[in-house]
């Protein structure tokens, strides 16, 4: 039986059937799911607690935090990848499905988590990698033996062109070609990351029905969901076309040939119909590249494909090239911020649902970007908590956030561990750049800033680990940990227990509508949810400016209550003609 006790696993009985009758996720009459009204932390693992001294991040830490994450009120844990892995991309380079990495822990304490997390109403998310695996992956290792190997097919091979060059001249997430060229075969394999990251063949039969075992394996195991990455990336273009290359570059961006093509839909359904339609779990895919109508294709009601998607549109507002290249860095603005949140919120209204957020392990740190990690650190980071978790959607918190733990500016690129920051740096000394600019690039926008150890307590490396820390910890660690935290009743720590304590009261911030104000303001974001008979207006300064908030005139006259501030009120102030402080948040009850 599932640690909650939901539904039956294994066998489909008449039982099953007609529970999957009433509760299946292919839209069915009662549109309250568990996922929808959970509140998701995720974990990076090699970073959050080590146990053993080594320095990494292990699930028996994971096991340690159980009652702080109870405590912090979330219902489940999204995990990063723990799988057997030799780490070329933090683990999203996959050696063995069904095995736990040795760094992490054994199985046994993976069962223990489990068993562990259930009993305090935890649920476990998985980070799975479906689009490829690691080059040390038994699957590749036969598939690179030999042409004629039965398992050639699983990864994706061509012969190079007449010149000897790369089949086609896409280019890799993390720079570069897509293709390596193998010597022993006297072929390319396809990686649209790391070279030790090589794409499986979603178009061999055998590869789905190997990767549908090994999702049914692990949900007999217990686990609530999964968290799909790259999953848009899964199919291809036939013929593997080039892109158009006016500038006869060695290779250009191409990601209309390998993003949310139509084939993926397909095989997401079957996916669902073959495997996770039998299980009350939640599922949430990793799809870049699109805005909410397209989004729709994914999630929306009857589609029986996702739960929810991260959409990656606001994680570009600061980059000059849009979505083609985040190093480029400008000025974002709270219009376009506006603009895009609010079509995701209104698109997808009824027809689908939100996955929330404003980091995680591939993003900044979002107090630093979209707040002030300075001198309004508290109040910029309880007001982003505040914008996160009054949003229709499903709000996922990232390991630290929950204390405004804040980017980090290593002085040397010796200091960082992401493949794809050094694979920057290393390309843009080549081309002889200034290193101070690059540097300046990657104190913003390196994955690195949210992968720093976890900030737990006063001592050394931040009580994350007794040894020497895989990466260095955060040097303000002494001033922004855990335990300052929980000791503290005004801190950043005890907002987000306020709003999520406010979540699970009031249906109409999981269900309700949302109303734009003040569409061009460029300092206030304020909005209005409604849900049956219940309504509130959230207002929220942006910035550290002082402006005026007009209180709506169909919304005056009627009895308000203050739910949350990240300020105490003003005895005898003006509501109708609200000055605001600088980042001050507000959310009232309106009745």
């Amino acid at each position: 039986m599932h640690g909650l006790g939901t539904k039956s696993r294994g066998n489909v009985t008449l039982s099953l059937v007609l529970t999957r009758y009433y509760y299946s996720r292919r839209g069915e009459f009662m549109n309250k799911k568990w996922w929808k009204e959970s509140v998701i932390y995720q974990i990076y693992p090699i970073s959050f607690k080590d146990t053993t001294g080594d320095g990494k991040g292990d699930l028996r830490g994971i096991i340690e935090k159980l009652d702080y994450l109870q405590e912090l009120g979330v219902d489940a844990i999204w995990i990063c990848p723990i799988y057997a892995s030799p780490d070329y991309d933090n683990g999203y380079d996959i050696s063995d499905y069904y095995g736990i990495d040795r760094k992490y822990g054994t199985m046994e304490d993976f069962d223990e988590l489990l068993q562990k997390a259930h009993a305090r109403n935890i649920r476990i998310i998985m980070d799975l990698v479906l689009n490829h695996s690691s080059h040390e992956h038994e699957w590749f290792i036969e598939s690179s033996a030999s042409k004629d190997n039965p398992k050639r097919d699983y990864y994706i091979w061509r012969e190079p062109k007449e010149n000897g060059g790369y089949p086609n001249n896409w280019e890799s997430y993390f720079s570069g070609s897509v293709w390596e060229f193998d010597e022993r075969t006297q072929e390319y394999y396809m990686h649209l990351y790391a070279k030790e990251q090589p794409d499986l063949n979603w178009e061999n039969p055998e590869v789905v029905r190997e990767l549908h075992d090994m999702v049914k394996w692990w949900l007999e195991k217990g686990v609530d969901g999964f968290r799909f990455d790259a999953i848009s990336h899964i199919v291809k273009a036939e013929g593997l076309p080039d892109a158009d290359n006016p500038q006869n570059l060695p290779v250009v961006q191409a990601y209309h040939f390998f993003s949310n093509l139509d084939k993926v839909h397909y095989f997401l359904r079957t996916l669902n119909e073959d495997v996770l339609d039998f299980y009350d779990i939640m599922n949430v895919g990793e799809v870049s590249g699109l805005g909410p109508e397209q989004a729709l294709d994914y999630v929306g009601e009857g589609r029986n494909e996702l739960d929810m998607i991260f959409q990656f549109e606001h994680m570009f507002l600061d980059a000059k090239s849009g979505g083609t290249g985040k190093w480029d860095i400008k000025p974002w603005t709270l219009i376009d911020l506006k603009k895009i949140m609010s079509r995701w919120q209104t698109v997808l209204h009824k027809k689908g649902w939100n996955a929330n957020y404003m980091s995680n392990h591939d993003q900044p740190r979002q107090v630093s970007r979209f707040g002030n990690d300075g001198d309004y650190r508290v109040r910029s980071a309880k007001m982003l908590a505040t914008f996160l978790h009054t949003l229709q959607g499903t709000p996922y918190i990232y390991q630290g956030e929950e204390i405004g733990m804040t980017n980090v500016q290593f002085p040397s690129i010796d200091q960082y561990r992401d493949v794809e920051t050094l694979n920057y740096y290393n390309q843009c000394i080549k081309r002889g750049m200034d290193e101070k600019e690059v540097m300046q690039r990657i104190w913003k926008k390196s994955r690195d800033n949210a992968r720093t150890p976890m900030q737990w307590n006063f001592e050394e490396h931040a009580g994350f680990t007794d040894g020497q820390p895989w990466m260095d910890v955060n040097p303000n660690y002494p001033k922004i940990n855990v335990e300052a935290a929980r000791r503290d009743p005004d801190s950043i720590f005890h907002h987000y227990r306020k709003l999520i304590e406010l979540r699970k009261k009031h249906e109409v911030i999981v269900y309700g509508d949302y109303r734009l104000l003040l569409p061009v303001h460029e300092e206030i974001y304020a909005f209005v949810r409604n849900w049956e008979d219940e309504k509130l207006l959230v207002i929220l300064n942006f910035f550290s400016g002082a402006p005026t908030f007009e209180w709506p005139e169909d919304l005056q006259g009627m009895k308000e209550e203050l739910l949350i501030s990240n300020y105490e009120p003003i005895d005898g102030e003006e509501l109708y003609s609200l000055n605001l402080r600088p980042y001050e948040a507000r959310v009232y009850k309106l009745s």
